[in-house]
């Protein structure tokens, strides 16, 4: 082998070497920019962007201005039966540990998404507990249950969550003061908020907000840095966020230090 094969060999290899240092930071942050990289890394602002072209065109990540992300942060609607499959550990946990937070002689809302219904599935109540709900999958849930009154909120059906939504269930909530919120959501972004994919449930979702004392956000750690179509609400309307282990460590502690209790879970 010559020379030149040996240097073309060693460049191949720092180049791999590299890349994979920098999947391996994106894991551990969620997010990265072109300057930090440049610093760890020890190589130019030029060729960390091309690394960076080059993992996106091999869908490892996706660029964003002056960075990169694990993943494209736009979120497309799709059908609850798709969702309820994914991160199956990681909803089941979270929904066991909102599940403590229920109290004797409870009232809570209930929002849409697969989360929540994991959530229900654990709820055990040890004494009465009334429940307002815009998911006809919780409702069929809880129903089941003696100690449980549930109200389910009336309105137009989507298909794809199989929830409510639209001016006839906002009308019903004027009636309503509840304990808490419960609340899935397609999107965290630490700059934009708590985000969905429909219009109709953003305006529910934030009738909900404005009806319940506390708000309790279950989300896996999928949902963190990506946006829906529509926003929900700022995150300072957030109380507490329950998510898993594998939400990046730095999204935690800038929650934390904006006042939101963070639960962790350990699926």
């Amino acid at each position: 082998m010559n020379e030149e094969q040996n240097n073309s060999r060693e460049q191949s290899n720092t180049l791999i070497d590299r890349h994979e240092k920098i999947i391996e930071i994106l894991k551990q942050n969620g997010s990265v920019s072109v300057s930090s990289l440049t610093e760890k890394l020890g190589v130019s602002e030029v060729t960390i962007r091309k690394d960076l072209s080059m993992l996106e065109q091999r869908k490892k990540l996706h660029r964003t201005h002056g960075g990169a992300i694990l993943a494209s942060p736009f979120i497309s609607d799709r059908h609850v039966s798709e969702k309820e499959k994914q991160n199956i550990d990681e909803k089941q946990a979270i929904g066991a540990a909102a599940a403590t937070h229920i109290t004797k002689n409870d009232s809570i809302l209930i929002a849409s998404g697969t989360t929540v219904l994991y959530f229900a599935r654990e709820i055990e109540p040890k004494s009465h507990l009334t429940v307002v709900t815009a998911s006809v999958n919780v409702t069929s849930v809880l129903s089941q249950l003696k100690d449980i009154d549930v109200i389910q909120l009336g309105g137009i059906v989507r298909f794809s969550s199989l929830s409510v939504v639209g001016p006839f269930a906002e009308q019903m909530l004027d009636n309503f003061n509840c304990s808490k919120l419960f609340m899935g959501v397609d999107g965290i972004d630490l700059s934009f908020g708590l985000t969905t994919t429909n219009a109709l449930e953003a305006s529910l979702n934030k009738m909900m907000i404005n009806c319940c004392q506390r708000l309790v956000v279950l989300a896996d750690s999928t949902k963190f840095g990506r946006r829906g179509f529509s926003k929900i609400c700022d995150l300072e309307a957030v109380d507490e966020i329950i998510t898993d282990d594998k939400t990046p460590a730095r999204s935690i502690q800038e929650l934390e230090e904006r006042g939101i209790k963070v639960t962790v879970v350990h699926p």
